[in-house]
């Protein structure tokens, strides 16, 4: 297998517990470069413990876990450091109040990777029209709907020009007629080839823009298949009636 063959991502025997309490069992599982990975299941099912495993938030207690040929979770590279590869979107949108839109995305790439501010506005504004939102970018988080919030800290998120994006349920906090604006935004990325992690209820999203989807029930996977195979029934009786009660 040639270098370009690899997976971006590989997670070898992941296992995570907080106490007692045992959330992630044995998982693996492997992202190409370019593909979106979507991660379904019952709640507490340890979908989003596994997201954060990837980019070191919650380190795993055992296992091994590549990227981009690195094993980064023995330690050895600075978690600071893998997070500038990995962007990560969360349920709520964790905007600074007292920033613009445009000033949140500038942030990072100034502080962290010293870019100037003319070349970081620069940058936003056309991360910003990227996000379908160039006409809110001086206004403030509170002046924009929750949808937009979102969109903005997607934005966010690839001013660090990211290898991979992770998203941890990035819709639930939104009221429905928000929540497709999100969606269409991830969808054209996942289109445009960004290598994706997503944990999502949402299923139409799933059908439409996942390489592979992922069930998990109980801190392990037990079910992975194309999009294709999933939504028409190619899966195990358990993946079905999980399906069968999201839809209906």
């Amino acid at each position: 297998m040639s270098n370009e063959d690899k997976p971006m991502l590989e997670m070898i025997g992941i296992d995570k517990a907080f106490g007692r309490q045992t959330v992630l069992r044995n998982c693996s599982l492997s992202v190409k470069r370019g593909e979106t990975v979507v991660l379904i299941g019952p709640s507490g099912s340890g979908k989003s413990t596994l997201l954060r495993c990837v980019n070191l938030l919650s380190p795993a207690d055992s296992g091994d876990i590549f990227f981009a040929r690195q094993n980064i979770s023995r330690g050895e590279i600075p978690a600071t450091k893998v997070r500038q590869h990995i962007g990560m979107v969360f349920q709520n949108y964790e905007l600074f109040s007292h920033l613009t839109a445009a000033e949140n995305v500038m942030l990072a790439p100034m502080t962290v990777l010293g870019i100037n501010r003319i070349e970081a506005r620069k940058q936003a504004d056309a991360l910003l029209a990227k996000v379908h939102l160039f006409d809110r970018a001086d206004h403030f988080p509170d002046e924009l709907s929750g949808g937009q919030q979102q969109r903005v800290a997607i934005a966010r998120a690839l001013a660090m020009k990211p290898e991979l994006m992770l998203y941890d349920e990035p819709t639930s906090a939104l009221d429905p007629e928000m929540i497709r604006e999100v969606l269409d935004v991830m969808a054209e990325l996942s289109a445009e080839g960004m290598t994706s992690m997503v944990v999502t209820h949402e299923m139409g999203f799933a059908r439409r823009a996942a390489n592979q989807i992922l069930f998990m029930e109980q801190g392990e996977i037990i079910e992975r298949a194309s999009a294709n195979d999933f939504f028409e029934g190619q899966v195990s009786a358990r993946a079905r009636r999980f399906l069968d009660q999201i839809l209906h």
